[in-house]
């Protein structure tokens, strides 16, 4: 029973939520949790607010430093089932699991609830950096923030580059400055790193206006240095952009590859040929509560779903299909008229592969189709129905 619990806590906590309603919910739970913990932890800076509510406010940070610790040390026991840890020993998997990025943000983010708790001479508002820190554990439950934490990783030779060449423009800035400034303005321009803090704020364009050029020649110099500054920042910013684009739509990419591999239809194709049926799916937002295709329609379309639930309603049944899964295939199977109606039970983003498409397709690579054929006979077979299609 202690093995089957810990599985399901395993499941739950660190594997990914994708298609488990549960442990959706205990991740949306924990997101409210650190953006209102976070939010009070600023908010008690305000002398109104912190003096006058600082009993609800400390309870209510005991609370949530409580369901931090607990979600921390339950992570940590069931750190060996980890497929990559399971070649140590329990305790050696537990320590390297501890030393990974997101499980160190977990342990800042339960040290104020520790150290308040063991050492009462601690003030509770000069924890408030610590504190604050619990917002870095959105990585854990945000794959967005996952993906650029991954892209900036990636292209890290590339970003230190483009910094180099930054601080490199900024070091030339500042001794041209000096060279020029220094004899009219020695307090501001007297060495090179006094006037480091001009070319920067230069070069980002926020011009403080603290310092600033007099001579000619230096108002001269300034002027280039703030049109180098657009270009300068905008490279490690295109960089990051486009490691970002790259990395969601390698996620998507993955996802949908996996829906349609899980097709009956496509089980036979390589992982080149499914990834080649990809690219014939169009996306489709359904809101909730209307109808994706009723009974009785041609039916001429596979549904993937990418996020949401869906309802197919039958004659003396109702199937709900989840995040992950399909519905419509028979149609690509050989059936004219469709059974079943399906509803949108919550908002829904479809993946929707046409069966004019798939024809097309087929009749490119007619090695696939005899694949797809030879599947859909089997399913013939299965079903009781004639298959229709041939390239």
């Amino acid at each position: 029973m202690a093995n089957t619990i810990k599985s399901k806590v395993y499941n739950l906590l660190e594997r990914s939520s994708a298609g488990n309603r549960l442990a959706q919910q205990i991740d949306a739970v924990l997101i409210v949790f650190i953006v209102v913990n976070v939010g009070l932890a600023v908010l008690e800076t305000e002398p109104s607010i912190g003096d006058v509510f600082s009993r609800e406010i400390f309870l209510l940070d005991f609370v949530v430093g409580s369901v931090f610790a607990v979600e921390y040390l339950l992570r940590l026991w069931v750190s060996d089932l980890h497929p990559p840890l399971k070649k140590y020993g329990s305790l050696k998997a537990r320590l390297v699991y501890a030393l990974q990025p997101l499980t160190l943000i977990d342990f800042l983010a339960v040290m104020p609830f520790w150290l308040s708790l063991f050492f009462a001479g601690i003030s509770w508002k000069s924890l408030v950096i610590l504190r604050l820190l619990r917002f870095l554990k959105i990585a854990r439950y945000s794959p967005a923030v996952r993906s650029l934490i991954s892209a900036v990783v990636e292209e890290k030779k590339a970003i230190i580059g483009s910094l180099v060449l930054i601080f490199g423009v900024a070091l030339v800035a500042a001794t041209l400055l000096y060279s020029i400034e220094h004899a009219a303005q020695p307090e501001y321009f007297g060495t090179i790193p006094a006037a480091l803090w001009w070319a920067f704020s230069t070069l980002t364009t926020v011009g403080y206006g603290d310092v600033v050029p007099v001579t000619a020649l230096g108002k001269f110099v300034a002027s280039i240095v703030m049109l180098m500054g657009y270009c300068l920042f905008a490279l490690p910013v295109g960089i990051v952009g486009t490691a970002f684009a790259r990395e969601i739509h390698s996620r998507e990419f993955v996802v949908t590859w996996g829906m349609v591999a899980t097709v009956p239809l496509f089980e036979r194709l390589s992982a080149v040929e499914i990834a080649a049926v990809t690219e014939l799916l169009h996306s489709h937002s359904v809101p909730a509560g209307q109808y994706i295709c009723e009974k009785g329609e041609d039916g001429d379309s596979l549904y993937l779903i990418a996020s949401g639930q869906v309802e197919e309603v039958f004659e003396r049944h109702r199937v709900v299909h989840n995040e992950g899964e399909h519905f419509g295939e028979a149609s690509l199977f050989g059936h004219s008229k469709r059974t079943a109606s399906a509803i949108a039970r919550t908002p829904a983003q479809l993946m929707v592969l046409k069966m004019e498409d798939l024809r097309r397709f087929m009749d490119r690579k007619p090695a696939v189709a005899k694949k797809i054929i030879a599947e859909a006979i089997d399913e013939r077979k299965a079903h009781h129905v004639d298959v229709e299609f041939t390239p």
